[in-house]
Parts: structure tokens; C-alpha cells; sequence
């Protein structure tokens, strides 16, 4: 009796219908566990790269044989080697993206406060002084 039940299900199609009705209902949640790890996949992946980021950053900031664009370029140029040994591919973006978020965010990398009424002490080559760089306004009687 088993075996003609078996034998109706499947050549009646009942057994096509209702697995064509199952898949309707299981794929989309297969689909969504399959998106859900994908993103927990790379969660980890940018952890693991600020870590990298961080620990080169940490390494680097007592050198006082480098100057600040070469600390940033071998910091970058470590990420970027840590990360394709572990077989993470990094673009050089990414890589200086994360480097200069570790460095902003790292307590041993010194700050600069700018009070209220202070200017940075930074100078603009050609703006040193205020005077020096006054536009004349031409009128249309000193064109002609």
C-alpha cells in the first residue's frame, strides 16, 4: 500500500507541485541566511584590517627616523601585506583609509588644540601677510 501511494505521488505530479510549493518558501530564506553571512563575513574581514591598522599604526608612532608621510606610507604598505596574508585582497584606499582612522583614533598620537580666538599656525605660501595680496578691483576707465 506504501508503495502505491509512492507510485501515485509521483507519476501524478503531486510530488513535483509540492516540492515546487516548498521551494517557493524555503529559497527566499535561503537566500537571506546566505546574505546575513555574507555580511557578517565582512564585518569581520574590516575588524581584522582595523586591527592591523591600529597595531601598525601603535608600531610606528615612536619612530623618530620617519617623518609623518613615510610613517603613513609603511603603515599602509603593512596593512595591505597583513591582510594578503591572510588572503584578504585591499585596495590602496582602503588601506590608507583605515591607516588614517587608527591614527586619528589612537590615544598615543599627539592632538593639537585650537582655542576660540587662535588661528592654526599654518601659512599659506604667497599669504603670509594680509597686505601683501590686495586685489585692486579694475575699473572699466583703467581698461580702456
Amino acid at each position: 500500500m506504501i508503495n502505491d501511494v509512492v507510485n501515485w505521488l509521483i507519476s501524478s505530479g503531486a510530488l513535483t507541485a509540492l516540492f515546487i510549493f516548498a521551494w517557493k518558501y524555503v529559497k527566499p530564506w535561503l537566500d537571506n541566511k546566505a546574505a546575513h553571512a555574507s555580511t557578517e563575513q565582512s564585518r569581520a574581514t574590516w575588524q581584522l584590517l582595523k586591527g592591523f591598522a591600529d597595531t601598525a599604526v601603535t608600531s610606528l608612532v615612536g619612530n623618530q627616523n620617519l617623518n609623518g608621510q613615510e610613517k603613513f606610507s609603511e603603515a599602509t604598505q603593512t596593512v595591505k601585506n597583513l591582510a594578503n596574508q591572510q588572503g584578504i585582497q585591499v585596495s590602496n584606499r582602503a588601506a590608507q583609509s583605515l591607516v588614517q582612522a587608527a591614527y586619528e583614533n589612537s590615544p598615543l598620537t599627539p592632538t593639537v588644540q585650537v582655542g576660540e580666538n587662535e588661528a592654526p599656525n599654518t601659512v599659506v605660501a604667497g599669504f603670509k601677510n594680509k597686505e601683501e595680496k590686495i586685489i585692486k578691483p579694475i575699473t572699466v576707465e583703467e581698461h580702456d
